[in-house]
């Protein structure tokens, strides 16, 4: 197949190896992105810094463009949400709402770069002010590189971009591997509303290749990451001068006390741990039940397992597809039996049927076990019971994975307490972790990242403030 282009500097290229796209639910071949590797990384952050060092996108023309592209994505919503199923196999209801999403993002966008501006210092208040004028200027801070991952090929993308326009900062995009088409199609759109084609270059590689090279480079002056832990903490090591944003993995959970709503609960974690094949950061994957209505919860849930819809993504009715690698079933699968031999029971699920992993739910999880402590990303849940509130509260705080956690009361005070106690990025209350404003600060703590994303947080970290004085 015919190598589909990346943009490098303004130049649509090639290079002399391939890096195949595959449905993950049907094998089938869907398109071949170029090999990338250190060539191309140094002609893309050249290029970024040349544009730089150029100027000449004006504030005014970089909203223009947001705004026409947030215009444009919705206009051409369905091809595209058809097209991320093809390359991702995420149900095609899931990627029309994250095509929506995106348009969101890029209008967020261009709503804080019409507010981007500097602040006032008030110089007079100390003595050694009078008779100044101060005052600091808020400056992009250069060329950015953006890796992003597969389970948002397109919001997650626009975070990235969206933000960095609004900045001024031009942008070397890595996208994953297993997504890349996504990420170019958006670039392209963004190329036929006024934003310069050589604004953002796209280097695809097969994980490394370019990554590598990217993050080593001495160009970019900010790298911003969205994935796993392991990885993200080692790109910081590995690049300990520049300014790295780390939007990384959870193992979310969900506090359910004992006069919550237990069939809202129960509809809710069906869509928030399955959907997508639990391939979200914010996936609710540990279900913390107070014992007078643990067993009704698991019941309540198993019965909503047993409504979703496995199968084609690309068929309306699909709640769960496959996962992005089918090697990931067999993970699941150890995991599960790691936790059944040391005491958990599976509910529901608990195997691969073809290249589909079940929607799987777990009770009785010990702590010790990999499904309690690490990050399954994965359509599969573990629950446990507690008696005493702040039992809940050290179960949920339980390891390092921050992003997200969610708690389902009527009580006032577990809710306020919750907000202080659950050491996370985000509390939600009376709603699943899963749940994300694109326009709030996200982001997370511990081995879940050192950032917040939403396009106002991202744009303070991708500009620098410089102070000004001015005497008469």
């Amino acid at each position: 197949m015919t190598q589909t282009p990346v943009p490098i500097a303004g130049q649509p290229t090639r290079t002399g190896n391939g890096v195949d796209i595959r449905n993950p639910f049907s094998g089938e071949l869907v398109a071949t992105v170029p090999l990338c590797g250190a060539e191309e990384v140094d002609r893309a952050c050249r290029g970024a810094a040349a544009v730089f060092a150029r100027g000449g996108f004006a504030q005014h023309r970089r909203i223009a463009v947001l705004e026409g592209a947030s215009r444009a994505l919705a206009e051409r919503a369905e091809n595209l949400a058809r097209q991320m199923t093809r390359e991702s196999a995420k149900p095609i209801r899931m990627a029309r709402a994250e095509v929506g999403r995106a348009v969101d993002t890029l209008a967020f966008s261009a709503a804080c770069a019409r507010e981007l501006c500097g602040e006032m210092v008030a110089a007079e208040a100390s003595e050694a002010g009078a008779g100044k004028l101060a005052f600091a200027l808020r400056l992009p801070i250069g060329p950015i590189a953006a890796i992003t991952p597969f389970n948002f090929p397109i919001n997650l993308v626009a975070h990235k971009i969206g933000p960095a326009i609004a900045a001024g900062c031009p942008v070397i995009l890595k996208p994953a591997p297993q997504t890349p088409l996504s990420a170019i199609a958006l670039v392209d759109l963004l190329v036929e509303q006024g934003m310069p084609a050589d604004w953002i270059s796209v280097v695809t590689d097969r994980g490394k290749e370019a990554a590598e090279p990217l993050v080593a480079h001495d160009i970019p002056r900010l790298v911003t990451f969205t994935g796993s832990s392991r990885v993200g903490w080692a790109i910081a090591a590995a690049a300990p001068r520049k300014r790295v944003a780390l939007e990384l993995g959870s193992n979310a959970p969900v506090i359910v006390d004992a006069d919550a709503d237990l069939v809202r609960v129960a509809a809710k974690v069906k869509v928030a741990a399955f959907a997508g094949a639990g391939q979200s950061c914010i996936s609710v994957q540990r279900i913390i039940a107070h014992a007078d209505i643990h067993d009704r919860l698991r019941d309540l849930l198993a019965a909503e397992i047993d409504t979703l819809v496995c199968g084609d993504p690309a068929v309306e009715a699909t709640d769960v597809g496959p996962p992005i690698r089918a090697a990931e079933c067999e993970r699941y699968a150890a995991w599960i039996a790691e936790a059944c031999e040391r005491g958990g029971r599976v509910i529901a699920g608990g195997r691969a049927d073809g290249r589909i992993f079940l929607p799987t739910l777990v009770d009785d999880v010990p702590v010790d076990s990999r499904l309690w402590r690490e990050e399954v990303f994965g359509p599969v849940v573990g629950m446990r019971t507690y008696e005493t509130f702040e039992e809940a509260l050290a179960l949920a705080n339980h390891g390092t994975l921050k992003l997200h956690a969610g708690i389902f009361t009527r009580d006032i005070g577990k809710a306020l307490a919750a907000a202080r106690h659950l050491d996370f990025g985000g509390v939600l209350i009376n709603n699943v972790p899963t749940f994300r404003l694109d326009q709030q600060p996200y982001g997370g703590i511990a081995d879940g990242g050192n950032t917040r994303e939403g396009p106002a947080h991202a744009i303070r970290e991708m500009t620098d403030l410089r102070f000004v004085s001015l005497e008469p």
